[in-house]
C-alpha cells in the first residue's frame, strides 16, 4: 500500500488550498487517516485526522475552524481543505494511514504508512 499526496503550492495569506492523498490497496475504508506537517527545523506535528467511520474528526488547536479533513472511500482519497491560511501554516504536509488499532490519532506512532509530503507555502 502506498500513499501519494498532492495539491501543495504557493498561496497568499488568507487564501485557501486543498490537499489530496490517494492510497493504493483495497482496504482503504478500514484505515484511520491523518495529516501531519513539518516546518523547517521543526518536528513533524499533527494537523488533523478522520476515523474509519468517516464522520469523527480530530484537529490540532492551531487549525481548528480553518481546516477540514474528509475522506472519499470510493476514491481511496483523503482530503485536507485549508482556509484562511497563515504564514505559520507553511510546511511540508504528510498524509498518514493507520492500518490497525487507532487509539491516539494525534500520535505519529499510530501510523503505519506515510505519503511523500507536499509543500505548502503561505506568503504574507
Amino acid at each position: 500500500v502506498q500513499l501519494q499526496a498532492s495539491g501543495g503550492g504557493l498561496v497568499q495569506a488568507g487564501g485557501s488550498s486543498r490537499l489530496s492523498c490517494v492510497a493504493s490497496g483495497r482496504a482503504f475504508s478500514t484505515y484511520g487517516l491523518a495529516w501531519f506537517r513539518q516546518a523547517p527545523g521543526n518536528e513533524r506535528k499533527f494537523v488533523a485526522a478522520i476515523h474509519r467511520n468517516g464522520w469523527t474528526t480530530y484537529y490540532a488547536k492551531s487549525v481548528k475552524g480553518r481546516f477540514t479533513v474528509s475522506r472519499d472511500d470510493a476514491k481511496n482519497t483523503v482530503y485536507l481543505q485549508m482556509n484562511n491560511l497563515k504564514p505559520e501554516d507553511t510546511a511540508v504536509y504528510y498524509c498518514a494511514a493507520a492500518l490497525g488499532a487507532w487509539e491516539s490519532p494525534s500520535s505519529r506512532d499510530e501510523y503505519d504508512l506515510w505519503g511523500q509530503g507536499t509543500l505548502v507555502t503561505v506568503s504574507s
